[in-house]
């Protein structure tokens, strides 16, 4: 373990006004005789409690507690993205503000990053997410894998360390839909995996909802992969081909039966049929450029209302 290192944590903070003081509290007593702390909160305009002025007050009377508070809403990779952008550290560690990446399970992974990778993930032997929250979890490493090369055995967890290496990487991405591990897959293949605690929510439920799900889904699908565009192409070869056997079949059963009489049942299965992969290609196609439109027509990624470092508001 280095000695006196900066270590920067990210929490996006989103409705954990009745956790956050004492997560504050736990991670000074579990951490601050071990590294440099360089705390980053980042409200991701938490509707339904006073977040912001918590994390304000937290950061006004501690000095190593960095607050930045989002205009609105923006999601959770967006939000940690913002306090990427702002952390000072020579390594970051992501992590959840509910108290289920327990502060004391930040040492394990900073010295499994002392070994020479870029990131380490963190791995649970029990997971204490509710059912559509790990079912969630399990979709999200299926497409990982299948779309965007993730390998096989690792699992993308929230809770991580990243070097300094690939902060900056990452920050290089001015993007409006944002998906962290995409991003650290696509700049590093230098990565470990180590076993943690997880333990269950102290308040309230997961924030994320199903679609918030679905819309990192399409984050990932579509900001670091082009296969749906080529599946699209391999369905409409496939389905070219099959017209053109049915066409053959249809004829030779004509010329022998001229008295057939022709399906109108098969004819509308077929209309749909083709109809339905046409909007299939044209939708997902629809998306990519959708996303390419929001990207030139420079859509913010986050933006940010205010920031207050070391005990003080800084100019926006």
């Amino acid at each position: 373990m280095v000695q006196n290192r900066i270590v920067s944590i990210v929490i996006p903070v989103y409705n954990g006004a009745d956790t956050i003081s004492s997560l504050v509290e736990s991670i000074d007593k579990e951490l601050s005789n071990h590294f440099n702390i360089e705390l980053i909160l980042v409200n991701d305009g938490s509707p339904n409690d006073n977040s912001a002025e918590v994390c304000a007050d937290i950061a006004l009377n501690r000095s190593w507690v960095v607050f930045v508070n989002l205009a609105k809403n923006f999601g959770e990779h967006h939000a940690v993205m913002a306090g990427l952008n702002q952390c000072q550290g020579d390594c970051a560690v992501i992590m959840d503000d509910d108290f289920q990446n327990p502060p004391g399970e930040v040492k394990k992974l900073i010295d499994a990053l002392d070994k020479g990778v870029d990131v380490v993930f963190s791995s649970y032997a029990k997971k204490a997410h509710g059912l559509v929250r790990n079912l969630g979890s399990q979709i999200n490493n299926l497409i990982a894998t299948l779309l965007i090369g993730k390998p096989f055995g690792l699992y993308l967890s929230s809770f991580k360390v990243i070097n300094r290496f690939l902060i900056n990487e990452l920050i290089k991405y001015d993007g409006p839909s944002p998906y962290i591990d995409g991003l650290i897959l696509r700049a590093t293949n230098s990565y470990k995996t180590i076993e943690v605690e997880h333990n269950v929510r102290a308040v309230g439920q997961s924030g994320y909802t199903l679609h918030k799900l679905l819309s990192l889904y399409f984050n990932m699908v579509t900001n670091f992969s082009i296969l749906p565009l080529r599946l699209a192409t391999l369905l409409g070869v496939l389905f070219a081909i099959i017209s053109v056997i049915c066409a053959v079949v249809f004829s030779v059963e004509k010329l022998h039966n001229p008295l057939l009489p022709m399906g109108w049942a098969s004819l509308i299965i077929s209309v749909l049929l083709m109809s339905s992969v046409q909007l299939l290609a044209l939708g997902t196609l629809g998306e990519y450029l959708g996303r390419l439109f929001l990207t030139i027509n420079h859509t913010p990624q986050f933006t940010v209302r205010e920031i207050i470092r070391g005990g003080q508001k800084e100019k926006v």
